[in-house]
């Protein structure tokens, strides 16, 4: 999540003001005007891409550049010369996938990509100081390091890695020959996901622009037990209807609740000095709620445009339900019901925590949960409010393991007792991500601990007695590292 912009930097833009008196009519930042009237053209394009520019009309370059100079004429309108970020980090980093060697191309491109993102993270505290925009430049060049070390690990793993040392899903996504500049820029610039993401995987995004991005998930059915005789041709259509359907409640509740309930409420003298205990508890996970519906609206608007491109089928439900979820950055019906702080983050920007888990959880040989929490810190940023989430994040996920482990089997004996677990599992959920996240939108030092300090540190304190006190015992099943075909022949052999 992210603060909203403070009041003398609302209107402050960095790209094209010709949207200036919409902005000013509706009351919206100017910055998120240009946004979204940038995800709306690129939403009508994508149609435009899929009909007429459709693999079976045109050659995949051309469908290639299409989507990439779209893209960066996107990035210029939004952001202005701020956009030379994003363009000097790709050229930079498209000289490694050309320069390095296979055995190093991962991490160079990850300490190159990280590095200088975080140089963009910390001069933005130094120059606008604590002035975040919902659409700041930094948005795109987060998606953009997304991609770039995702490929970076995928072309080591296709190029520098045995077979057998992989996952299957590592060889699955396994990259077996290093992209054309042309594939280069349009996977990481393409107009479809410069703007919001998400991300996604090179071999899918080739599959998409060459035709085969639909057929390959369709072969995984046997079609001809279900009575058909040649592959169907599944529409986006109306899974982007309901998406936009989402996006507009989105917007009106961001245009409602987000505004009837700021996260300055949190500060206030009121919620901090004269509020009883019962009540800042309630009010904050309210506020917290009301801070939700904006990053709905963009990613599942962003979900919406991937798909009118006919990007992002995901395969055949067990209903026989085309699914276009493929790319989806959020499941709002888990979030909202989640009963555990896992479900929740699970759910909850989904691509970037398969990217976390992708190119660090999976490798890393020691402390998974603590390093990957750092990652993700660092990825989105450098203020203090954000440490303060993630610091908290990796004490709530120990102690709610710990808990887990040591009392959920007592529940499970009758229905009645799992419906009572699933209740009060989902109240301590909701109420813990609420605390949790309170610091994220925060983003200051000050505020921040006026409000933990207003909330007694209750969670931090229960947390670090459950790990203290509490047995830790095993995980039924221990997922982090992913089974290859050595690990499977070493049990054999042992």
């Amino acid at each position: 999540m992210a603060a909203e912009p403070p009041p003398s930097l609302s209107y402050r833009t960095t790209g094209s003001t010709c949207l200036h008196p919409l902005s000013e009519l509706l009351g919206i930042p100017l910055d998120q005007v240009n946004f979204v009237a940038c995800q709306l053209f690129a939403l009508f394009a994508a149609f435009w891409f899929r009909s007429y520019l459709s693999p079976g009309k045109t050659s995949p370059d051309v469908r290639h550049a299409f989507a990439t100079i779209l893209g960066i004429y996107f990035v210029i309108f939004c952001f202005g010369w701020y956009s030379v970020h994003l363009f000097v980090l790709v050229l930079m980093c498209y000289g490694i996938m050309v320069t390095a060697s296979t055995s190093d191309i991962h991490r160079y491109s990850f300490f190159v990509a990280m590095g200088y993102l975080t140089i963009c993270h910390i001069s933005r505290i130094y120059i606008f100081h604590y002035g975040i925009l919902t659409t700041d430049f930094s948005g795109p060049l987060m998606i953009v390091t997304q991609k770039i070390t995702t490929l970076a690990f995928q072309v080591h793993d296709g190029l520098g890695r045995k077979a057998e040392d992989l996952s299957t899903e590592q060889r699955r996504l396994a990259v077996k020959a290093k992209p054309s500049f042309l594939e280069y820029v349009s996977y990481l610039l393409n107009f479809m996901s410069v703007i919001a993401g998400p991300c996604n995987n090179f071999k899918e995004y080739i599959a998409f622009i060459e035709g085969r991005h639909t057929h390959m998930k369709l072969l995984e059915v046997n079609w001809k037990k279900k009575g058909f005789h040649s592959l169907p041709e599944p529409s986006p259509t109306g899974a982007v209807i309901h998406k936009l359907c989402m996006t507009l409640v989105s917007l009106l509740l961001f245009l409602t609740l987000t505004k009837t309930f700021p996260v300055t409420c949190l500060v206030d003298d009121w919620f901090v000095h004269k509020a009883n205990f019962l009540t800042r508890l309630c009010y904050l996970y309210v506020v917290m709620q009301a801070s939700k519906p904006k990053y709905y609206f963009a990613w599942t608007l962003a979900d919406a445009v991937n798909n009118a491109a006919g990007f992002g089928f995901s395969g055949v439900d067990k209903n026989g339900n085309f699914c276009w979820d493929l790319l989806s950055n959020l499941n709002i019906r888990k979030i909202e019901t989640a009963t555990s702080f896992r479900m929740y983050l699970e759910n909850w920007n989904i691509q970037t925590a398969t990217w976390l888990k992708r190119v660090c959880y999976e490798r890393v040989p020691w402390h998974p949960t603590v390093l990957t929490f750092i990652l993700s810190a660092l990825w989105h940023g450098v203020y203090p409010g954000y440490y303060f989430t993630f610091l908290t994040g990796i004490l709530v996920t120990l102690a709610a393991r710990t808990v887990r482990n040591n009392y959920r089997h007592y529940f499970l004996s009758s229905k009645a007792l799992k419906v009572v677990y699933d209740i009060v599992t989902w109240a301590a959920t909701q109420l813990a991500v609420s605390y949790t996240v309170a610091p994220f939108v925060m983003l200051a030092v000050e505020p921040t601990i006026s409000l933990y300090k207003s909330m007694y540190f209750y969670l931090h304190v229960i947390s670090l007695l459950i790990i203290l006190f509490l047995p830790i015992k095993p995980q039924a099943h221990n997922q982090r590292q992913p089974q290859t075909l050595n690990s499977v022949n070493k049990k054999k052999i042992d």
